[in-house]
């Protein structure tokens, strides 16, 4: 932790303005609300989607795998540009962007219109997430960074959360076109709060003012550093490891929620469209587990959280199996809890380990992160299709092997002492 802090206290703004950190922090957490919202609405509104376009439901799961695919690429190239043009205004521009594609999901008149809809978003998705962090750690102290960076993952749950239950509601009594309606105005309506309160920086992020660096742009010297740096990281095995654990876990339990409200709708359960959002509450678990972990990291370690969170995840999925209601909901809890772990032991992990390009680090890891999101959609419809959940939890047993795996290699790399 005092690494993290001499490290951030590198990077003080040089104007100390409590009214205007305050006005940072709240645009930033706004807009992050709003992110997550967009993203996985559609996610609790399979089952419409589905009826709207007259698809299978198992095909409408493709609609989050889509815009995560291009919000994961995108990750990389918003690290790259706002450290050219600055942390403003590609949140911003993103932004109003979002907003105004959503009208565009009102008269998208096939399924095929609308992936390519969502595949526009997913870019325009993805700028706040890949700056929000490098925005506080600039314009903050690091004890205001701390409390920023605590209320601003807050915020990444509750857009979460809100998005997935809000998308069940609209599905439930209002029409497709109704619903976008609905999307488009909140939306706006937050697009609007943010721009209000995001101040511009007090501090200009590094790369971004001297003649000297647009010169040294100009010969490609600076694109050469930032692909130096992105390989700097993949070159570590260790780091690797990481990458693929976040990816793999996030592949399984975000895409295990999307199925799961198929198998619910379906008989002998026959929950209807918002009933069958309400498994997302089992999210709250893993918002207790990430309050929690950087205490349980420093009292266990990481490899042991690691291998707790690994048995939370195996135990939640074979629950499933029972096929009840109760037996389902204490699945999913213990299934959120072990992911929100895992993926916080590697958040902490890469943030920790990169000594430089650390912004780099991040970005590659969320990379992963939402490239994993976008693959387990068809990786388990596959199994869907050949077992409906029963199907499902096996291609989950698969992925949690692949994982454990991961973490037993990355054990042993750690106590062998590998270095860069």
């Amino acid at each position: 932790m005092q690494a993290v802090l001499d490290t951030m206290n590198n990077n003080k703004p040089l104007i100390d303005n409590p009214q205007r950190d305050t006005r940072l922090m709240w645009a930033l957490c706004v807009a992050s609300v709003v992110v997550y919202i967009n993203l996985y609405l559609m996610q609790g509104m399979l089952p419409l989607l589905a009826e709207h376009f007259s698809i299978p439901g198992s095909q409408a799961t493709l609609i989050l795998s889509v815009s995560s695919f291009s919000l994961a690429f995108s990750l990389l190239i918003y690290a790259l540009v706002s450290d050219r043009i600055g942390r403003h205004t590609p949140i911003v521009v993103s932004l109003w962007g979002l907003a105004l594609s959503n009208l565009l999901l009102i008269w998208a008149a096939d399924f095929n219109a609308l992936m390519w809809v969502r595949l526009l978003q997913g870019a325009l998705l993805a700028a706040v997430p890949a700056i929000a962090m490098a925005y506080f750690k600039e314009q903050l102290s690091p004890s205001t960074m701390l409390k920023a960076a605590g209320i601003y993952i807050m915020a990444n749950s509750i857009g979460g959360i809100a998005g997935r239950l809000l998308g069940g509601l609209l599905s439930q009594y209002f029409s497709w076109q109704a619903s976008m309606w609905w999307l488009f105005l909140v939306t706006l309506a937050g697009v609007a709060l943010t721009h209000y309160l995001l101040p511009w920086p007090a501090v200009s992020p590094v790369g971004t003012a001297t003649p000297k660096a647009v010169s040294a742009l100009s010969r490609g010297g600076r694109l050469r550093q930032d692909l130096q740096g992105f390989y700097h990281h993949l070159a570590d095995g260790q780091m690797r490891l990481a990458y693929a654990i976040g990816g793999i876990t996030f592949m399984m339990m975000v895409n295990q929620f999307s199925f799961i409200q198929l198998h619910l709708m379906a008989p002998p359960y026959e929950w209807s469209r918002f009933q069958a959002t309400l498994i997302f509450l089992c999210y709250s678990s893993g918002t207790f587990a990430s309050y929690y972990s950087a205490r349980w990291l420093a009292k266990w370690g990481q490899h042991q959280l690691y291998q707790w969170a690994w048995c939370l995840m195996a135990l939640g999925t074979l629950l499933t199996l029972f096929d009840t209601a109760l037996a389902i909901c204490g699945g999913f809890l213990l299934t959120a809890c072990g992911f929100f772990l895992t993926h916080s032991c590697c958040n902490t992990f890469v943030v920790l380990r990169a000594s430089q390009h650390r912004a780099k680090a991040t970005s590659l890891y969320l990379c992963c992160y939402y490239l994993g999101a976008a693959l387990g959609g068809p990786y388990l419809m596959l199994f869907w299709h050949e077992a409906h959940w029963r199907g499902v939890v096996v291609g989950s047993l698969t992925l949690l092997a692949l994982i454990a795996l991961g973490i037993q290699r990355l054990h042993r790399l750690q106590r062998t002492g590998v270095a860069r």
